[in-house]
């Protein structure tokens, strides 16, 4: 099942999403219309995934209204914490980037991990700001996001995708000059609107191998990433288990598992968004968001 956050006349209602349509679960008889929203439905998966499903085909075809009709939202708009996020994740995405740095590659033994504000949150068809006085070497960077269900810590690895609820396509974009002017990752992967995520969640049971995906990101129409998930160092149960172990993962946090190679700081010349470009980050079972890089 596709569940998306959407805006319709001027208000933010939790729906289901089936093909060009849209069932917004508020409007129909029967479901509480107190609940209407992402994390409410993420807080208590089991019970209202079903009812869910149930609503979609019980639902007659007027209830539906046109996908095009509506604007989407991030699935999560305002996540409870930041979004966890992986570093150096692809095999060739390490030897890009070393190259660059012009080291010998050595992969990671354990996972890198940062964080990205909430406020760098967007939607997957809104407009990204740029700044050129706040940074000039914006990067894309493809990547699956995994959406915790049921929380937990200690989670075992054979465990670990039993606590998924959804996966989604997130795109972290990247101001690769405050990464290195601050030496660290944060400042550089959070800035305003630089997070677009969606179109929609994908419910833990329409994907049965997160490890499988094939995904890519195009500028312009041009392909600058094209890999899969199967290429990842650290894969979604190990990612899972290894956070847990240190802190407990709460139902709705966001954890965006990392970006394969082709990324545009590693070229040469190097290439950054510029006001105008637009990047599509797609992954295979999933669908597609779209961004257009503006002026702030």
């Amino acid at each position: 099942m596709k569940l998306a956050t959407c805006m319709h006349n001027s208000e933010v209602h939790l729906a289901v999403v089936q093909a060009d349509s849209i069932l917004l679960p508020a409007g129909c008889p029967g479901w509480p219309a107190e609940i209407d929203s992402m994390l409410q439905v993420i807080d208590d998966g089991d019970r209202y995934l079903a009812d869910l499903h149930e609503l979609a085909r019980q639902s007659g075809r007027e209830q539906w209204i046109a996908l095009d009709s509506v604007e989407l939202l991030s699935p999560i708009p305002r996540p409870r914490q930041n979004m966890m996020c992986l570093g150096w994740n692809y095999m060739e995405h390490v030897e890009e980037t070393t190259r660059k740095m012009v080291e010998a590659p050595k992969l990671p033994k354990y996972p890198i991990v940062f964080t990205k504000a909430v406020s760098s949150m967007n939607g997957p068809f809104a407009d990204i700001p740029v700044n050129p006085d706040v940074s000039d070497k914006m990067d894309w960077e493809v990547e699956l996001g995994v959406i915790i269900g049921k929380g937990g810590q200690g989670i075992r690895r054979e465990h670990a995708l039993q606590h998924v609820f959804g996966y989604t396509v997130i795109n972290d974009v990247s101001a690769r000059d405050l990464q290195k002017r601050h030496k660290q990752f944060f400042l550089g992967k959070s800035l305003t609107g630089a997070c677009p995520m969606g179109p929609w969640i994908v419910t833990r049971d329409e994907i049965p191998d997160p490890q499988a995906l094939n995904l890519a990101c195009r500028v312009n129409n041009q392909i600058k990433q094209n890999s899969n998930t199967r290429h990842q160092i650290f894969d979604t149960a190990t990612v899972i288990e290894t956070l847990s172990r240190s802190m407990r993962l709460e139902p709705g946090d966001i954890i965006a598992t990392g970006t394969p190679n082709g990324v545009g700081y590693v070229r040469n010349p190097p290439e950054y968004l510029l006001p105008g470009d637009i990047v599509e980050c797609e992954i295979e079972s999933i669908g597609t968001i779209r961004n257009t890089i503006i002026a702030a």
